[in-house]
């Protein structure tokens, strides 16, 4: 029984959809925009496009590892792993569902878009940023550290409920 590209494609692409990203294990990397493409190459392999969060992520070969994981469990052969840096990924990547389950977990997601923002260079001081507290929604929070459990992430506390969060840096 042979079966059809678009059908091995689809069970790629279902496969890979329940792949958890290895430090925030309630979303997918598909959902966090890791997962940039499922497709079928000129030699007949099904081939997986990924970008990493930032630059020398280190999570990036455990997600091959998981990518291959889940893959071989959905019989799905030949494949191969193709980690694209450019366009860099981006926080604007992520979707809404996503954004959700972050703030559920106690991460609070980036706000607003930001690939198409220009950041012009000023010699002053920045804007702090306003986040809120993904347990209580306080709005009164202050960054306490500029890098939290990831590189990926800065460290914040609420003022008002106390409690400490990860916050996903935008970029």
């Amino acid at each position: 029984m042979t079966t059809s590209m678009p059908a091995v494609l689809e069970r790629a692409r279902a496969a890979l959809d329940a792949v958890p990203d290895p430090e925030i294990p309630v979303v997918s990397i598909a959902e966090l925009g890791i997962l940039r493409d499922v497709t079928l190459a000129d030699d007949g392999v099904v081939e997986v496009v990924i970008t990493p969060t930032y630059s020398g992520c280190p999570a990036m070969s455990q997600i091959a590892e998981d990518i291959d994981a889940a893959l071989d469990a959905a019989q799905i052969q030949p494949h191969r792993i193709r980690t694209v840096l450019s366009p860099a990924w981006s926080t604007d990547w992520i979707d809404e569902a996503a954004r959700a389950k972050l703030r559920a977990y106690g991460i609070a997601p980036p706000s607003g878009a930001c690939a198409a923002r220009e950041t012009p260079i000023h010699l002053t001081r920045r804007t702090v940023e306003t986040v809120p507290c993904p347990r209580c929604g306080s709005t009164h929070t202050a960054v306490l550290a500029q890098f939290g459990s990831t590189a990926c992430k800065a460290l914040y506390r609420c003022l008002d409920c106390k409690e400490p969060f990860d916050y996903f840096k935008p970029y």
